[in-house]
């Protein structure tokens, strides 16, 4: 898209009046160029802290607080990448707290099949979520200067609320979701 604009916006403006009744097409071959190896990584960063309240009684995790602060290029629509950061960041919450797949053994097949069972963090489950970004301009990413963010949110937010979890608690837990029943059986073990 990037070879190809330029060319287009020529014969734009070398053409006077409405743009023509066929309309006009471009294309360009980035074979080789996009898919070039690079020795330079072209990937998105990301750091995360949570914070969390442990009950001891009852093995409850409440996530109070994540932050997020993500290195990914030039942002073309902040707004968007805001929403991406945040949902992925929602989706790590899940991820640590309450989504557990549970496999029939004689099967193979998935028991929960539907949201009644299968939990997903609700409004009330999530907390003050705040998601930044750290202006970044590195001239060897390419000509638009921008990362793909795709689920840069999602891993860290869990490994963050886990190592909450262990600060909080002293216990390290090393499967998720930390449900009640596994923390409470961490604590007395």
């Amino acid at each position: 898209m990037h070879q190809a604009c330029p060319w287009l916006a020529a014969r734009l403006a070398e053409h006077a009046g409405p743009p023509p009744g066929a309309g006009l097409s471009a294309r360009a071959d980035s074979a080789g160029e996009a898919d070039a190896v690079s020795s330079r990584a072209r990937h998105a960063f990301g750091a995360h802290v949570a914070e969390v309240a442990v009950d001891t009684v009852t093995g409850e995790v409440r996530v109070r607080r994540l932050l997020g602060v993500f290195a990914a290029g030039r942002i073309l629509n902040p707004r968007t990448a805001r929403s991406q950061f945040t949902g992925g960041m929602i989706t790590g919450l899940g991820m640590a707290l309450t989504e557990g797949s549970t496999l029939d053994p004689e099967y193979g097949d998935f028991v929960k099949r539907n949201l009644a069972s299968y939990h997903v963090p609700v409004h009330a489950d999530v907390p003050a979520v705040e998601a930044r970004r750290i202006e970044e301009d590195d001239p060897c990413l390419g000509p638009t200067g921008s990362k793909g963010i795709g689920e840069i949110g999602i891993v860290g937010t869990a490994a963050a609320i886990g190592n909450a979890v262990h600060h909080a608690t002293g216990v390290r837990l090393r499967r998720l979701p930390l449900t009640p029943d596994r923390v409470l059986g961490a604590l007395q073990g």
